[in-house]
């Protein structure tokens, strides 16, 4: 024959002075436990804070950074030479540069030029920023980078 139900553990320690918990008072409210749920799992809270870290790593304790005043300018994205020869045709499609009888205006807003690669195009191209290679390699190839004002 099967057992259908498992006593509880609180019907198994009535009776029992302290309900295995060593010192009567440390089972009064939530004192011994730190308190109830998150409770308690601040930077020293060492009981819970295995289970603390175990949840969410150690993103849980300290600061964080979005709470800091000021938010650090964004970076702008690289690009060199040879992705935007490489991908002209696609920019025209999508309307960021346009084609001025062999002369190619190139919107690159959020940008920074690199001189890696070789420009073999007349193009205007506007930018966030550019490095001192880039700008001189544009203009032997008989174009221009502007830089856009911030």
């Amino acid at each position: 024959m099967m057992r259908t139900k498992k006593r509880t553990k609180a019907t198994r320690y009535r009776g029992y002075h302290t309900h295995g918990r060593g010192f009567k008072k440390k089972a009064r409210g939530s004192g011994h436990q730190g308190g109830k749920g998150m409770a308690g799992t601040g930077k020293r809270g060492d009981a819970k804070k295995t289970m603390i870290l175990n949840l969410y790593g150690n993103d849980y304790f300290g600061r964080d950074k979005t709470l800091r005043r000021g938010r650090p300018q964004p970076k702008p994205i690289a690009i060199n030479f040879q992705v935007i020869q490489n991908n002209l045709s696609s920019y025209i499609k999508q309307g960021i540069a346009k084609d001025n009888k062999g002369t190619y205006d190139i919107n690159l807003k959020g940008y920074k030029i690199l001189a890696q690669g070789d420009l073999s195009i007349k193009a205007t191209i506007t930018a966030d920023a550019a490095s001192k290679a880039a700008i001189e390699k544009a203009q032997k190839a008989g174009g221009k980078i502007v830089l856009a004002e911030k």
